[in-house]
């Protein structure tokens, strides 16, 4: 690991939290998904979320983003409680963060340039030639070619279709990234290249990023910090070292089976 990793994990108490999950519980039916869970996500960081598959890692991240509702427990989102915000307030509040959803979720009717100002025509009353401008130089950022403007989802490959998206999530300069399975799909190749730019974001924009990821290339190279979720509840955080460290079985697992393993080899 790099110096950026050697923070710790008792160093990060010490630092802002700008996201805060408190107790929250959500279920599904007679499922509990999350169980009383608790979590922060530190101001600058990028978090890797990791859990079974089916273990609530996306619901966590929907729950956050008020997409799915909770039984009880608290969201804290710039020490502000969700629940406590009026419409005008929390959508003020969520124009302050950007999502990336796991496939995307382009309008698959617009063009990128049309997708990507689709926030800004929502919330800002700006001139079609500022729009286009904007659009523009969020398709630059996120290393696409001036002409995708033009070009449907449809028209793009996974990767592009990922860029592209993280460009309209980029749209109104959010200060939080949520992302969801943002390498999920691409070949080894085209994942390093998409980790690396989230690595650059975040450095040059001033991002939080919480990223749920089943990558272990990712928590290797990108992630500052890492929470475990099993059993409804984080059971483990801290850097990859810490992970690595832990006796739970699952983690265990994860982090020493064979594709670990070979991430480990291949970096060394």
């Amino acid at each position: 690991m790099d110096a950026r990793t050697s923070t710790t994990a008792e160093a990060a108490q010490s630092r802002e939290a700008i996201i805060s999950v408190h107790d929250i519980v959500v279920g599904f039916g007679d499922r509990v998904i999350l169980n009383h869970l608790d979590l922060d996500v530190y101001r600058g960081e990028i978090l890797g979320f990791v859990g079974t598959s089916g273990g609530g890692k996306s619901v966590l991240t929907r729950t956050i983003l008020g997409l799915v509702p909770k039984q009880s427990g608290t969201v804290e989102v710039f020490g502000q409680n969700l629940d406590d915000l009026s419409e005008r307030e929390r959508s003020a509040l969520e124009r302050r963060w950007g999502v990336l959803f796991q496939q995307g979720a382009l309008f698959s009717s617009l063009t990128v340039k049309q997708n990507i100002q689709f926030p800004l025509r929502e919330n800002l009353h700006l001139s079609q030639r500022l729009l286009d401008e904007i659009a523009y130089t969020k398709i630059e950022m996120v290393g696409l070619k001036y002409d995708v403007a033009e070009k449907l989802p449809s028209e793009l490959s996974g990767g592009m279709i990922k860029r592209a998206a993280l460009a309209r999530s980029l749209a109104l300069d959010p200060e939080i990234l949520f992302l969801d399975e943002p390498t999920s799909g691409l070949d080894p190749i085209g994942a390093g290249e998409f980790d690396e730019l989230i690595r650059t974001l975040q450095q040059t924009l001033g991002l939080t990023v919480f990223m749920v990821t089943h990558d272990l290339d990712s928590l290797h190279t990108v992630c500052d910090r890492i929470a475990a979720l099993a059993d409804g509840k984080v059971i483990a955080q801290g850097t990859i070292e810490d992970m690595m460290a832990q006796q739970h079985p699952w983690l265990r697992a994860y982090f020493h089976g064979t594709r670990a393993r070979a991430v480990q080899s291949a970096r060394r």
